[in-house]
């Protein structure tokens, strides 16, 4: 087989992991239900991080599969001495330098999303109230990575694994300031949850290194340290989960096997309905085994005659050479624009009353003076900004308008996949759609004020949030109008009205960083940007308070509110930039 230099080699395979389910842990295993199919802990101690535990002996397991031929019952006393249930002859007895209990891997679907997570939804809905969580949750303002659950999450039935990732990304956010029964302190609650998030986040990094692995146990230890919050609560008499106890083993497993990408359930649960469940529903339900297998030598022959066509199509271009150098695994996005604008030709009284721009002539004004002194000696004061920014006048009625800006992925190669937009952020009036009307959206942004480009490196001092309002272009003709030759202007702007800087540490119970409106003599603080500098959507939770403003809506709630948590769990690399 091919290894990852390109060079054809002859392999002996071994085993070497084992990617399953509890259950199937179970099974292949011999383990009894309650106990870790990887140690020895008791299972009335499977909810403590500090009880010892050793990996299961496979000599001793083996040696009692050995005594089958001495009688049932020997057998099955010695099974029992040796911690498994009588099994004969399972698949992994015979096979050379395997250890099955060293090949139990982790399982970030079942364990984790479909686990813990399943598990905390039901402790915060008893904690908390099914209400009060619901009403949060129809409240949170829109973003690309955000599904709102309009009608709630605490009445969802056979909740799936994409629906468990989708609340975790706000989870934190709508226990913030909740009201727990008995005015205890919440600081406990956000503490366990904080820290079970963090886990979770952390489990799934595609690289890791001893620091990592480091921040995964410390927040593992977080959850353990506050976790008493549920028993006090009267929601809990014990934590002993299999499933809580499996998160002790991740560090080890991670630094035997490789990322948890590895080995997630999640991929065999996907194959399983695009091999077995959707060619089950193809044939009359009668004989299903060879009709599924005629289903699906088919829609590989079809799938192969698809790729031919559209190589002859596209020519006999020759395939590049191989390099044995690996591809570069840096993930990268790229920010691009629709060629032609949404609207050719608004009014700035339209931006200013419809898209809710309400400084669009002021900001535009000061940036086309910032823009024409840029290569000034000496930077303009502020003093002298507003006085230059008088006189510029508009050579122009009229701009045009964008409402969307959306970033796709690129490959090792540079080259971008226009089909699978990783990020996208709103800025569009009120329009009529059908027979109804569609609100005003306008999404928040990070924006990289510093010099250097990559966010992760440039770190959260340098990033600021802003609200998009508008999205636009000057006028071709009327650049040599307002700009010397010698200025390069950009081809897409935007109109943010800012929020207030990052504090120098997050709040030190749920880890999240604090904003609100940048104000300026009771007016809201307002700038044009350069589109490059917007990094990507940005998601912020509403400071909703003990009890959440009924006359509050997603649409509204970021005029109606006054300060904000900063969305860390929004997706994966937001994280990376805030944790």
């Amino acid at each position: 087989m091919p290894s990852g230099d390109g060079t054809l080699r002859r392999c002996h395979l071994l085993f070497a992991s084992f990617v399953g389910d509890y259950p199937e842990q179970l099974l292949a295993t011999g383990i009894k239900f309650g106990e870790c199919p990887k140690c020895d802990i008791e299972a009335d101690e499977t909810g403590s991080n500090t009880a010892p535990y050793h990996l299961r002996r496979l000599r001793e397991v083996l040696d009692a599969l050995a005594t089958l031929d001495e009688g049932s019952m020997s057998f099955v006393r010695a099974c029992s001495a040796a911690g498994i249930k009588p099994i004969i002859h399972p698949f992994w007895e015979d096979l050379p330098f395997a250890n099955v209990f060293r090949a139990i891997t982790p399982d970030v679907l079942h364990q984790l999303y479909q686990g813990l997570v399943k598990h905390l939804l039901g402790w915060l809905k008893a904690a908390c109230g099914a209400a009060e969580i619901d009403a949060r949750c129809r409240r949170l303002p829109p973003n690309h990575h955000i599904r709102l659950f309009t009608k709630g999450i605490t009445g969802l039935s056979r909740i799936s694994g994409t629906e468990h990732s989708q609340i975790c990304r706000f989870l934190l956010g709508i226990v913030i300031g909740i009201r727990l029964p008995n005015n205890l302190n919440a600081n406990r609650l956000l503490r366990a949850v904080h820290g079970l998030l963090d886990f979770l986040y952390l489990a799934q990094y595609p690289c890791h290194s001893s620091e990592t692995l480091q921040l995964l146990d410390d927040a593992l230890g977080i959850f353990h340290e506050n976790k008493d919050i549920f028993v006090d609560l009267g929601i809990r008499d014990n934590f002993n989960l299999p499933k809580l106890h499996a998160t002790r083993h991740y560090s080890y497993m991670i630094m035997m096997l490789g990322t948890t990408d590895n080995y997630n359930t999640e991929y065999t649960e996907r194959l399983h309905i695009d091999y077995a469940k959707d060619a089950y529903r193809a044939t009359n339900h009668k004989d299903e085994f060879a009709q599924m297998t005629r289903w699906l030598e088919r829609k590989e022959k079809i799938l192969r005659h698809d790729k031919y066509v559209n190589w002859r199509l596209a020519g006999d271009v020759e395939s590049e050479p191989h390099h044995s150098r690996p591809p570069d695994m840096t993930f990268r996005r790229l920010q691009t624009m629709p060629k032609h604008p949404t609207a050719k030709a608004v009014t700035i009284d339209r931006l200013v009353d419809d898209y809710g721009a309400t400084f669009f002539r002021e900001a535009l004004a000061r940036y086309i003076t910032q823009l024409r002194h840029a290569e000034d000696p000496n930077p303009l004061h502020e003093r002298a900004l507003e006085i230059l920014a008088r006189d510029i006048h508009f050579p122009f009625r009229t701009l045009p308008v964008f409402h969307k800006i959306k970033w796709v992925s690129v490959d090792s190669r540079g080259h971008g996949d226009a089909t699978v937009t990783l990020d996208s952020v709103h800025a569009r009036p009120q329009r009529r759609s059908g027979s109804g009307l569609l609100p005003r959206r306008s999404d928040t942004v990070l924006v990289n004020l510093g010099v250097n480009t990559e966010a992760v490196s440039a770190g959260i001092e340098a990033l600021r949030v802003g609200q998009v309002r508008v999205v636009f272009s000057l006028p071709s003709k009327s650049l040599p109008l307002l700009f010397p030759p010698t200025v390069q202007v950009p081809s897409h702007l935007a109109y943010i009205e800012w929020f207030s800087p990052f504090a120098l540490a997050p709040d030190r119970h749920h880890g999240l960083y604090k904003v609100s409106r940048s104000f300026l003599g009771g007016a809201k603080v307002a700038s044009i940007v350069p589109l490059s500098k917007i990094v990507r959507s940005a998601h912020l939770l509403p400071n909703f308070g003990a009890v959440v403003p009924r006359e509050w809506s997603s649409d509204t709630v970021l005029d109606d509110c006054d300060t904000f948590w900063l969305n860390s769990y929004l997706d994966r690399f937001t994280y990376c930039i805030f944790k």
